[in-house]
């Protein structure tokens, strides 16, 4: 039984030494094995294996695309582009990078494609001006207008001294109908260019078409531009609309002065005067115009109707007179029958006399000289002398003393008649 029982122990004894040497062996192992990387630590591992391929590859590439572009070769570019995105080498130079392959499909006419690529640039670089252009226009190439204008407003904001960002928004903004807008955008640019004359005009547009007063626009934009002859022919004839003459004629003085032998300035100055009633003014100007055209018998019709509207007979008589002698046209010889047919119709009370049908008959033989000439605008009047019996015919000739008769002809006399220098000669049939 004792030696079991040592039996026994020894075997319990080397049971423990293995088990302590399997422990001592765990223990050493679990000591020499790695730790287990943090999720940090494996980032970090990725990025220097990326990175390490980015050294390599992305310069490679980025000379590639610069290659292309440079060919012209879009589809190429495109495609480098997108690998150059794809393994990260956007991340140095994401503003050059965007906008390159943005204009890749531009010139490729993808503009959705430009849209995408030119948004992921903008998420790296939401306050970058360039591409945020680059995303206007290709909101504008697909008919989204309403998110080209909300890009072009961005942008007005981010670049506020940049004309040209507010003249296409200002545009953007007429071809909608949007005037309210357009004159906020308008203003906002006169503020940096005052004297952007293409802004002042189309200010002035916005201002007619959206219902308001556009007279300040106008004077503004003259006052800016003193020497601008067009600017105060432009605000002159809205102040005339306005029916402001008196102020019309004053800027037309103003414009006459810088080109005193400009005919449309004279012109306006005396249609100015015309409708300010200072018609001996406007004849005066005429006057000034047919000065630089002397051969314009039409100038001379007009000045003596004006003259005519004064009723200053003389003046209206001479310059019809002048007419008919330059050009032996029509319209001349009507507007002299004209002026006896008015001087007629004023200076008549009651029964005609003498000297009231003497000046019938000369208006009359006028407007038949003009209807002889193709011009026939006074038939009417023609027609009610020969109708109503106020010519001076054969029973007036019969009538007349001896001394007359054999000169051939007859003439006025009295204070009304008294600028009438011609005569009115026999008549065959008398």
């Amino acid at each position: 039984r004792f030696l079991v029982f040592k039996k026994e122990k020894l075997m319990q004894s080397k049971l423990f030494e293995k088990i302590s040497l399997i422990g001592v062996i765990s223990i050493f192992l679990t000591m020499c094995a790695p730790p287990q990387a943090s999720p940090d630590e494996l980032a970090a591992i990725e990025r220097a294996k990326r990175d390490s391929v980015k050294q390599v590859r992305c310069p490679r590439l980025m000379s590639t695309a610069a290659e292309f572009y440079k060919n012209r070769d879009w589809e190429s570019t495109v495609r480098v582009y997108g690998e150059l995105t794809d393994i990260g080498c956007d991340e140095d130079d994401p503003s050059e990078v965007y906008l390159y392959y943005a204009i890749a499909f531009e010139y490729l006419g993808k503009y959705d494609s430009s849209e995408f690529v030119i948004l992921k640039g903008l998420s790296y670089l939401p306050d970058n001006i360039a591409l945020r252009k680059r995303l206007a226009f290709s909101y504008e190439k697909q008919g989204k207008v309403d998110m080209q204008m909300n890009e072009l407003d961005r942008l007005s904001v981010l670049a506020p001294e940049d004309v040209k960002i507010k003249t296409d928004l200002a545009k953007l903004y007429q071809s909608q109908n949007l005037f309210d807008d357009q004159i906020a955008v308008l203003r906002d640019l006169l503020e940096i260019d005052p004297n952007n004359e293409g802004a002042q005009s189309d200010l002035a547009q916005a201002y007619e078409k959206s219902g308001r007063d556009p007279l300040d626009v106008y004077r503004n934009r003259f006052e800016n531009n003193p020497s601008n002859i067009s600017y105060g022919l432009d605000y002159a004839d809205k102040l005339s609309s306005a029916d402001r003459f008196r102020d019309a004629v004053n800027v037309l003085r103003e414009v006459a002065d810088l080109d005193p032998s400009s005919k449309v300035v004279l012109r306006k100055l005396s249609q100015a005067y015309d409708s300010a009633d200072r018609l001996d003014d406007s004849a005066k100007t005429l006057e000034k115009l047919f000065r630089l055209d002397p051969r314009d018998f039409r100038i001379a019709v007009k000045i003596s109707e004006v003259y005519l509207e004064d009723e200053n007979y003389k003046s209206s008589f001479d310059w019809a007179d002048k007419a008919v002698t330059l050009s032996g046209e029509g319209e001349a010889y009507a507007a002299k029958g004209n002026l006896y047919y008015k001087a007629f119709q004023a200076c008549r009370s009651g029964e005609p006399t003498t000297n009231d049908r003497i000046i019938a008959s000369l208006a009359f033989r006028q407007f038949d000289e003009a209807e002889k000439r193709n011009f026939t605008r006074y038939a009417r009047s023609k027609t009610w002398l020969r109708d109503n019996e106020v010519l001076f015919e054969r029973a007036q000739w019969f009538m007349m003393e001896d001394d007359v008769k054999n000169k051939g002809y007859v003439k006025t006399s009295g204070n009304c008649y008294s600028w009438v220098s011609e005569r009115l000669n026999k008549d065959k049939s008398w």
